[in-house]
C-alpha cells in the first residue's frame, strides 16, 4: 500500500520546484526592519502591494515607522499617511490596536514579542483586533522568522484547482498540510509562500492561463 504521506511530500516538493526554477529567488518580504515588515501585513490587506509602498514611503518620510511614532501620531493624520493602502481609517485603528498591544503586553519591545514561543504569540497576535490568521502568521513568518506556513487565496485557488484540497477546506487545513508534508524551514516557507503568489498572480488568475503556467508540466 502507498504512503500518502510521501505521495504529498513528493507532490508539493515538486511544486516548489517548478515554481522556483521559474521564478528564481523572488526574496521576500521586502521590508528594512521587523516592524516595518508588520505595518505592512496589517496595510496589505485588501489591497495591491504597490499601494503599501506608497504608505510606507510616506510614514518613513515623516518619521512615524516605529511604533512609539504610531501610537503618538494623531489618527487623522496618520490615516492621510497610509491614504493609499485602503480603508485607511480602518487600518489607522489596526496600527494603532497592535501597537497598544506591543506596549501592554512587551513593553513596546519586539525582540521581547518574539522571543515568545510560536503557539503563544500567535494566539496572542489573533487577539488585537484586525489580525486575523493570515496577518498573524505573515507577522510570525516574515517579521519574526518563526517557521509557520502563510495560506492566502492565491494558495487556495491553485491548490483547489489541482485537485489537491477540497473546496471547503480550512485555513487550518490548508496550513497542515504544507506543514506537516515539507520539512518545517523559514527561508522554505518564505520562498514557497513567495511563489504561490506570483503563480497566482501571472498564470492561476480568475480566468487562468494553465498553457504558460510552470506547473502544467506537472499535472
Amino acid at each position: 500500500m502507498s504512503n500518502p504521506r510521501v505521495n504529498e511530500n513528493e507532490r508539493l516538493l515538486s511544486i516548489y520546484d517548478l515554481l522556483d526554477a521559474h521564478f528564481g529567488d523572488l526574496r521576500w518580504w521586502p521590508g528594512d526592519s521587523p516592524f516595518e515588515v508588520i505595518v505592512g501585513a496589517i496595510l496589505t490587506q485588501n489591497t495591491a502591494w504597490r499601494n503599501v509602498e506608497i504608505a510606507i514611503d510616506n510614514l518613513k518620510s515623516k518619521d512615524v515607522l516605529s511604533p512609539e511614532a504610531i501610537l503618538a501620531t494623531e489618527d487623522g493624520v496618520l490615516a492621510e499617511l497610509i491614504r493609499s493602502s485602503g480603508y485607511y481609517h480602518v487600518k489607522t485603528g489596526r496600527l494603532k490596536s497592535f501597537v497598544r498591544y506591543l506596549y501592554e503586553e512587551y513593553g513596546g519591545n519586539l525582540e521581547g514579542m518574539f522571543s515568545q514561543n510560536l503557539r503563544t504569540l500567535r494566539e496572542g497576535l489573533l487577539t488585537v483586533r484586525g489580525i486575523g490568521e493570515e496577518t498573524a502568521d505573515s507577522i510570525l513568518l516574515y517579521g519574526g522568522g518563526k517557521p509557520i506556513f502563510v495560506i492566502d487565496a492565491y494558495t487556495r485557488r491553485i491548490l483547489e484547482r489541482h485537485d489537491i484540497i477540497r473546496a471547503d477546506a480550512t485555513y487550518t487545513d490548508i496550513q497542515n498540510l504544507f506543514m506537516n508534508h515539507i520539512p518545517q524551514s523559514v527561508p522554505l516557507y518564505n520562498q514557497y509562500h513567495a511563489l504561490l503568489v506570483n503563480t497566482g498572480k501571472h498564470f492561476c488568475r480568475k480566468t487562468p492561463r494553465c498553457h504558460e503556467c510552470p506547473l502544467r508540466m506537472l499535472f
